[in-house]
C-alpha cells in the first residue's frame, strides 16, 4: 500500500501545477490526503459515487474519479474548480495515483518475496516460480549485508536505506525484524569479492552522515543462486551476534572472518562451564588481578614473544618470566608452551561467551 505522506506530496505537486485543489478518499468518504479543507461537503456523495457505475462524476462544484486497484475501487479522487479542463486534470491525476499504487504494489511483492526467501519459508519449486514471476534473476552473485543501528526511534533506517539504493537496480532492502535492516546486494558488477568491505563502509559512512552514531554492518559469504540467499542472510546474522561478542571495536564484520569465534559461540552453556572448570577449576578467570590480565592479553597479542612482550609491558624479562611462572602455578597451564596457550585463550572466550549469554539473560528477565 502507497503511503499517505506519498499521496500527500503528490496531490500537493499536482496541485502547484494546475492550482486545482485535489483530494483523495477512501471508498466510504474518509480523507486520506488534501491540499485544502474544502471536500468535507464532497465527503457525503464520495460513497454513493463508489458504488455507481460511472468510473468519473459530476456533483456541485465537484468533479469525482475512481482510482481502481484490480478493478475494485481503492480510491475517489476529487477535484474543486479547474473549469472546463476539470475533467483531463481529474484523469492525468487518478492515472498518476493509479501509477503509483501499481508500482507500491509490485514493491510489496519483491518486498515479501525477499523475506520469505531470507528466512527460509519458500519451497524450491516456488522461489524459482516466484522468482521468474517477479523478473528476478535466479543466478546472479549475491551477498546479504545486515544492518544495525542501536534501534534509535529517531531515524528511519528501511527508508535510509531505500533512498541510498534507489529504485531500478537489482538490489533489495527490508526489514525481518524491529532491530536490522536487511540489504540483498547485487555483485554482478563487482570486481571482487573485496567489494562487500567497501560496500559495507560506503553504508556505515552514509549512515552516520544522516546523524546515527552506533552502526554496525555484518555481512555473509557470497552465493550464486538465489536459493541460497537464506544462507548468507544466516551467515550474516552470526557475524552480527559473534561481533558483539568478539570484536566490540570493529563497526563491520564478516563471516569469512569468524574461526574459533564462531565454533564457540555455538557451544551450548553447559559444556562450556563443564570446560572452565577442568581448566581454573572453582575459580574465576575473572579473579585474575588486572596486571595479570594485562600481560596476558599483551603476551598474545605478541604471539608469545617473551622479549616483544616485556618491552611493551616496560618490564624487565625476568620479571615477565615471573608473572607466567606465577600463572602456571595457579592453573597448571604454561603460556610459553603453544598447547597451553591454546587451552587458556579459548578458556578465556569461552567465559567471555558465557558472561555475554548471561546478560541477555538478565535482560529478558
Amino acid at each position: 500500500m502507497v503511503s499517505t505522506q506519498v499521496l500527500q506530496s503528490t496531490i500537493e505537486g499536482i496541485r502547484d501545477i494546475t492550482h486545482v485543489e485535489i483530494g483523495i478518499m477512501d471508498p466510504e468518504g474518509r480523507e486520506t490526503a488534501v491540499t485544502a479543507p474544502v471536500f468535507a461537503e464532497a465527503s457525503a456523495f464520495v460513497p454513493k459515487f463508489a458504488q455507481s457505475p460511472a468510473d468519473s462524476q459530476s456533483w456541485g462544484e465537484f468533479e469525482f474519479f475512481k482510482i481502481f486497484d484490480e478493478q475494485v475501487p481503492e480510491f475517489v479522487l476529487v477535484i474543486r474548480g479547474g473549469g472546463d479542463n476539470s475533467l483531463i486534470i481529474g484523469k492525468m491525476a487518478a492515472f498518476q495515483i493509479t501509477g503509483l499504487l501499481a508500482a507500491s504494489k509490485e514493491r510489496y511483492d519483491h518486498d515479501s518475496f525477499i523475506k520469505n526467501l531470507l528466512l527460509d519459508n519458500l519451497l524450491l519449486v516456488d522461489i524459482y516460480r516466484r522468482a521468474k514471476k517477479l523478473h528476478i534473476a535466479v543466478e546472479a552473485p549475491r551477498v546479504v549485508l545486515i544492518i544495525e543501528t542501536g534501534g534509535s526511534k529517531d531515524f528511519n533506517v528501511l527508508e535510509y536505506m531505500q533512498q541510498y539504493i534507489g529504485t531500478g537496480t537489482t538490489d533489495f532492502v527490508t526489514a525481518v525484524d524491529e532491530n536490522n535492516v536487511v540489504v540483498v546486494k547485487d555483485l554482478s558488477e563487482a570486481l571482487h569479492t573485496r567489494d562487500v568491505a567497501k560496500t559495507a563502509e560506503a553504508i556505515a559512512q552514509y549512515l552516520r552522515g544522516t546523524g546515527m552514531q552506533k552502526v554496525h554492518i555484518a555481512y555473509g559469504t557470497a552465493v550464486d543462486e538465489i536459493k541460497d540467499v537464506s544462507r548468507s542472510y544466516k551467515e550474516a546474522k552470526m557475524a552480527l551476534d559473534v561481533g558483539k561478542i568478539f570484536f566490540e571495536d570493529m563497526d563491520i564484520v564478516a563471516y569469512s572472518q569468524l574461526g574459533i569465534e564462531r565454533l564457540i559461540y555455538q557451544l551450548p552453556i553447559p559444556l562450556c562451564k563443564m570446560f572452565i572448570r577442568e581448566i581454573f577449576g572453582g575459580r574465576n578467570p575473572d579473579d585474575f588481578d588486572e596486571e595479570t590480565l594485562i600481560t596476558i592479553n599483551k603476551f598474545f597479542e605478541n604471539n608469545l614473544n617473551v622479549s616483544e612482550t616485556s618491552r611493551q609491558l616496560f618490564i624487565h624479562r625476568n620479571t615477565l618470566v615471573y608473572r607466567l611462572d606465577k600463572l602456571q602455578k595457579s592453573t597448571g597451564l604454561d603460556l610459553r608452551v603453544f598447547d597451553d596457550a591454546i587451552t587458556f585463550k579459548i578458556a578465556l572466550m569461552v567465559v567471555k561467551y558465557m558472561k555475554y549469554m548471561e546478560s541477555l539473560q538478565d535482560f529478558e528477565y
